[in-house]
């Protein structure tokens, strides 16, 4: 396959370059819609509980509250005569809304509950109609509206669940601005430092440009087909931006190599098509398996990333394995042009390079310098053990965002919180009986308030209506219950308030579903932990059998899986450290809160893609020169002596592109941002610097042993290198600074 895709390079480059620059000005012009077609939220469980309860209200009932108006009166107090004139104006041109429904307020229910315990603010309820794709342009419109000052008599001020989705899908916009104002310059300087050469240094941007307009072209016929998550953008610019350099430097690296050592140019494409190009493919496959396991979770945020993340991985691979050679033909040696000051001088040799020289100190006492840096991360690892777990809410937003401030007076200056209440309804008739037996239990649960019925009102504790039902959460065919609670929404309390609620026995011949806030919260955790197992064992058993035949052992796919799990693991509790435990909040600006558990998912599922990105780079080059005759040291010496290098200069630079999202003032986009570059960086340095070699050391010989039936099935489906190469050819002069990379 690999000797066709030269031979198609060497004889239609022009071509295939037209080609490429045709579809990439077409898949600019697709992509361009990608953003009007995004969803924003999509971290609930369409097949739980919540979910299911929220339909049936907004079928029967005209929905959850999901947009809160913090009405405050200039004068002070909601109770004058004109504030109370100004809020049922305001209440009334509410309900005159096309986009509103089940508006109510403190001055047209007059409960208590409505109003700040010092007199001085009110709450107006509502939910916002429309389907996931229209809801956020609804809710915004509404916001626009009446948000400020309304007829110069009340101040007016938007949260709750529509408000602050609309919040986080404009500053996840205005973060990937930034984060590719950051990333791109800074990139292009990375690389003319690793390549010395400005010809050279724009190859690996120009396949970062095609992953990306490639995957939101993808993103924009998804979109148009299914429901996908506007913060996918910011994978597809970080892994885009950061593959395309990883695999195009790789395919660079080796094909200036091949010139250096004498090869003509067709000889050199095909050289590096046969050897890094494998790579490239077998790369890709791995990073796409880890991501292909995102789709087994039911929430679209996560199948979303599975989406791009897949997406941008294919385009890169396919851009690196036919563009970069088209490109390597047209430019023949003229890929060394605009070469640096500083790239005059000559490599070391690989026996001499910092890379070869540390592999060779680490195998002569590999117990003694790998212990160390196991206990280095294992440390890091530690606070896994106190980890918990939430979902999205106001905390992730800057505390500047209106949203997050209505959330915070909500909670400070209400007794309860109305808009994070538990929604229970029965889809069927119930006795009235019945509904006040069931009410009278639930209010007797610990932490709530207040419960109300069609029939009812009930105060917590008590076992006697304490005032009338509200007719609105009745109908013929069902029934809606609202238990108001003074938890702390999303707290272990509140959480445990769900369980006990879904406890209560039920009116006879009816199945209640509950949902809300924090019922959403427990169905979202329930639904990840239930499919994790199968999420982790797709991406173990693909990940070996893939690793199994690109090496025809069985002991480096359990090897690499095994220095995997360590790495993630530090990587994981340090971000538990840094944004569960609040350590450096002050410095970057967030406020600790649970680790978000889809995210936390999704950020394991790149680190240990990427992980493997790194694990087929050396590992290609230490199995070329054992299967050239080295013997193991030598081939892992010198592996690394080749590989280095491209492995630290890639990990660098696939680092800064996320680590541009450090930026991000989303807090959960912040952690993907810095986690997923932490990762790339410790599994750079620590794992193949360090940890590879002493176990390849350790293990020896064995560590490229596999029965003789999969030896057999390995001759017959793995895919093994060109032909031989000299393992001495002098290395191509790079920039001297590279090598610190």
């Amino acid at each position: 396959m690999f000797e066709r895709v030269a031979e198609l390079a060497i004889r239609r480059s022009r071509l295939i370059l037209a080609v490429a620059v045709a579809l990439v000005a077409f898949m600019g012009f697709l992509g361009g819609g990608a953003f009007t077609k995004l969803l924003p939220g999509g971290f609930d469980d369409p097949n739980s509980q919540s979910s299911r309860a929220a339909e049936v209200i907004d079928d029967k009932f005209g929905g959850e509250t999901n947009l809160v108006l913090l009405v405050s009166s200039p004068d002070g107090r909601v109770d004058t005569p004109a504030a109370k004139e100004s809020g049922q104006a305001l209440v009334a041109d509410l309900k005159g809304e096309k986009n509103l429904a089940n508006v109510y307020s403190y001055w047209d229910t007059n409960l208590a509950d409505l109003r700040s315990e010092d007199g001085n603010q009110a709450l107006v309820l509502a939910h916002v109609k429309g389907e996931e794709a229209e809801l956020q342009e609804n809710a915004q419109g509404v916001i626009d509206a009446y948000s400020g000052t309304y007829k110069d008599a009340l101040e007016v001020q938007a949260g709750g669940g529509t408000a602050v989705s609309a919040d986080i899908s404009t500053q996840v916009v205005s973060d990937l601005v930034l984060a590719e104002a950051i990333a791109i310059p800074l990139t292009l300087v990375l690389l003319l430092f690793v390549f010395g050469s400005f010809v050279s240094a724009l190859l690996p941007l120009a396949i970062a440009v095609i992953a990306i307009v490639g995957a939101f072209a993808l993103l924009s016929v998804l979109g148009s087909v299914t429901e996908v998550s506007n913060t996918a953008t910011n994978l597809v610019t970080a892994l885009g931006l950061g593959l395309g350099i990883d695999y195009a430097l790789l395919m660079t690296s080796r094909f200036r190599e091949q010139l250096a050592s004498g090869a003509s140019v067709g000889d050199a494409v095909r050289r590096t098509v046969g050897t890094a190009g494998r790579t490239v493919v077998f790369s890709a496959a791995t990073v796409a398996a880890a991501l292909a396991s995102l789709l087994v979770f039911p929430q679209y945020f996560l199948r979303s990333f599975g989406y791009a993340g897949v997406g941008v991985v294919a385009i890169a691979a396919i851009s690196a394995l036919l563009v970069m050679p088209a490109l390597f033909v047209v430019l023949g040696h003229r890929v060394n042009k605009g070469r640096m000051p500083w790239a005059k001088r000559q490599q070391p040799s690989v026996q001499a390079s910092v890379w070869g020289r540390m592999a060779r100190g680490v195998m002569r006492r590999p117990a003694l310098t790998a212990l160390p840096v196991l206990a280095v991360l294992l440390v890091a690892a530690a606070p896994l053990i106190g980890i918990t777990f939430g979902t999205p809410d106001e905390r992730v937003l800057p505390e500047d965002a209106e949203s997050r401030q209505v959330t915070a007076m909500l909670r400070e200056n209400f007794k309860s919180n109305d808009a994070a209440a538990l929604h229970i309804v029965i889809d069927k008739a119930v006795a009235k009986e019945g509904l006040n037996s069931y009410a009278s239990e639930l209010a007797a649960l610990d932490g709530v308030i207040r419960v109300d019925t069609s029939a009812s009102s009930y105060s917590g504790g008590g076992s006697a209506p304490a005032g009338a039902g509200n007719p609105a959460l009745g109908r013929p065919d069902a029934q809606q219950i609202t238990v108001v609670s003074g938890l702390t929404p999303k707290s272990d309390e509140a959480e445990a308030l769900v369980e006990e609620v879904r406890a209560v026995t039920a009116p006879a011949g009816t199945e209640p579903l509950v949902s809300g806030t924090d019922a959403e919260l427990v169905d979202a955790k329930d639904a990840i932990s239930g499919k994790l197992p199968l999420a982790i064992a797709l991406v173990v058993l693909t990940t070996f059998v893939l690793l199994f035949l690109f090496t025809g052992s069985i002991v480096q796919p359990l090897r690499a899986l095994a220095l995997n799990v360590v790495s993630l693991g530090a990587t994981l509790g340090v971000m538990t450290w840094m944004f569960q435990d609040g350590n450096f909040s002050s410095l970057l600006g967030f406020t600790a809160q649970p680790m978000e558990v889809a995210m936390t998912v999704l950020m394991f599922c790149i680190a240990f893609g990427l992980s493997m990105d790194y694990e087929v780079f050396v590992t290609s080059r230490i199995k070329e020169l054992h299967d050239q005759g080295e013997d193991n040291e030598s081939a892992v010496a010198n592996g690394l002596g080749h590989t280095g290098r491209i492995v630290s200069a890639a990990a660098l630079l696939l680092a800064v592109s996320f680590f541009a999202f450090g930026t991000a003032k989303i807090t959960f986009m912040q952690m993907f941002g810095l986690g997923s570059g932490l990762a790339i960086l410790i599994d750079a340095i620590a794992v193949r610097g360090v940890l590879v070699p002493a176990a390849m050391r350790l293990l020896g010989r064995s560590a490229w042993y596999a029965p003789p039936f999969l030896k057999k099935l390995h001759d017959r489906i793995g895919l093994s290198e060109g032909g031989p190469e000299p393992v001495s050819a002098p290395e191509p002069s790079y920039a001297k600074t590279s090598t610190k990379v």
